[in-house]
């Protein structure tokens, strides 16, 4: 770590003092401008400042993890950083929030009377470093050094160093203990969430849950053909339903097949919706909510007419960019899907706006972001979805909703809600001769996956998504 920060110090350095320099040549240098240039001089500082300000940026501004880290993201924490910093980075954020519970714990028992209220912005480069000290490999003199520094750039924050580094010392001396903490798993989820998990699925099960959301994610890809082939070519292994599952974390445009189109990243449980409504050649098919596109990649590969309907035109802008390097045609609109009309469809897919629950592992931030009222508020549109769907469905017709959630509110209950209010549609269970094992087949037929399923000693080949999923025909 020390060296990647000394190795990035000139570039920093130079980036960072720019602004300075700009706003001098006006007779005025802002604050903001000032601290920066200082920053830069110190090695490795400027990208805890980055991760420290961008944790602040999600657990109290609210913003997504991927957000923060997009090249227009809005505000920018990374200018000035190279890309091994922002690599850092990203590594120390995601830990912490994979980490939050226990993290905010210990430093509740470090500090006794709490933090001044004039230096909240502290517990952010706190929770950083302790990150750091506790989960990633790096030096806890570096670790406790740079948070002071920190906390002396900040007026507000100048007078509160010493009580930065009395902290992160003692976190350091108790380092032991409080691993022993984060190990019973007690801290691992917010606790409106484990009462929930507790509640739907039992302790055994919500344990099991929060547990695999500290693990670092597989990376699957869905194949266009021959899976065997491409899990030797990619150093992968063949999934029972025949996604590809990588052993390497290579950057996915330098691997074999990426800019020929021979292959999409998607997880092995959002493969399986698509399978089960099971486009075939010529059928009007809708992708509602289609961004970012790996569902509507496969619809298309069956050579359906896929329209791919979604409200973000800059997330349509991906999709279409994707389609176009897998040689795959699809109708694009931009709209509404609660008010999209259309003649009716052979098949409908809805992927519909969730919680997200089931993706925790691959996104740390949900839990975080997430309020319990979330899930009421999601579950509205996701029935108006469901409504306008069940208009656009022909006579005879399939429609398949799911969710990458874990809440029995956006799975099981909406669609017994659903059947109640449309006794024109009716289930189509799901077989385990389709290709979906037989674990993942709730007593109704539908499709419910936990992380915690398909285990592997080794972490990189270990759980799924957490996804539901229901098959719905409608009456001839």
């Amino acid at each position: 770590m020390a060296n990647s920060d000394s190795r990035s110090y000139s570039a920093r350095t130079k980036s960072a003092r720019a602004p300075a320099r700009q706003a001098s040549r006006q007779g005025f240098v802002p604050a903001e401008a000032v601290r920066e240039a200082e920053a830069a001089k110190i090695p490795g500082l400027p990208t805890r400042l980055a991760a420290a300000n961008i944790i602040g940026d999600i657990v109290q501004g609210g913003h997504r993890l991927d957000e923060c880290f997009a090249a227009n993201a809005v505000p920018s924490r990374l200018s000035g950083l190279d890309a091994r910093d922002v690599a850092l980075t990203r590594s120390i954020v995601t830990v912490a929030l994979r980490r939050l519970g226990v993290i905010r714990y210990a430093l509740g028992e470090l500090l006794e009377k709490g933090l001044p209220r004039q230096a909240s912005r502290l517990e952010h480069s706190l929770i950083g470093a302790a990150a750091q000290i506790l989960f990633l490999d790096a030096a806890d003199h570096a670790a406790v050094d740079l948070a002071v520094r920190a906390a002396r750039l900040e007026p507000k924050t100048a007078a509160f160093s010493g009580l930065v580094n009395g902290v992160l010392r003692n976190l350091v001396r108790r380092r032991d203990e409080f691993l022993e903490v984060a190990a019973s798993g007690e801290y691992d989820a917010p606790t409106w969430l484990m009462q929930r998990w507790r509640k739907h699925y039992g302790e055994e099960t919500a344990r099991a849950i929060s547990a695999m959301h500290m693990l670092e994610p597989p990376l699957d890809v869905s194949v266009k053909d021959d899976p065997e082939n491409w899990a030797k070519r990619l150093d992968g292994v063949v999934l029972p339903t025949g996604s590809v599952r990588l052993r390497a974390r290579t950057p996915i445009s330098e691997l074999p097949g990426y800019s020929e189109g021979e292959w999409w990243v998607q997880d092995a449980a959002a493969a399986l919706p698509a399978r089960l409504l099971a486009p075939r050649a010529d059928e009007r098919v809708l992708d509602m909510c289609a961004a970012p596109g790996g569902k509507t990649a496969q619809m298309a590969f069956a050579r359906a007419h896929v329209v791919a309907l979604d409200r973000s035109a800059e997330r349509l802008k991906l999709l279409a960019a994707n389609l176009a390097r897998l040689q795959l045609h699809a109708e694009v609109a931009v709209g509404d899907a609660a008010a999209y009309q259309a003649p009716p469809f052979d098949a409908i897919l809805i992927d519909a706006p969730c919680s997200a629950t089931g993706t925790i592992r691959r996104h740390p931030d949900v839990p975080w972001t997430k309020k319990p009222g979330d899930i009421e508020t999601l579950a509205a549109l996701q029935t108006k979805l469901l409504n306008r769907a069940a208009l656009l469905t022909r006579a005879g017709g399939r429609l398949v909703y799911c969710t990458c959630s874990l809440e029995p509110e956006e799975g099981e209950q909406q669609i017994a809600a659903f059947l109640r209010r449309n006794p024109d549609f009716r289930r189509m269970p799901i077989d385990p001769g389709e290709g979906v094992s037989e674990e993942f087949i709730s007593g109704d037929g539908d499709l419910r996956t936990f992380p915690h399923y398909w285990p592997n000693e080794d972490s990189r080949l270990a759980g799924i998504d957490g996804f539901f999923a229901a098959r719905l025909l409608r009456s001839a």
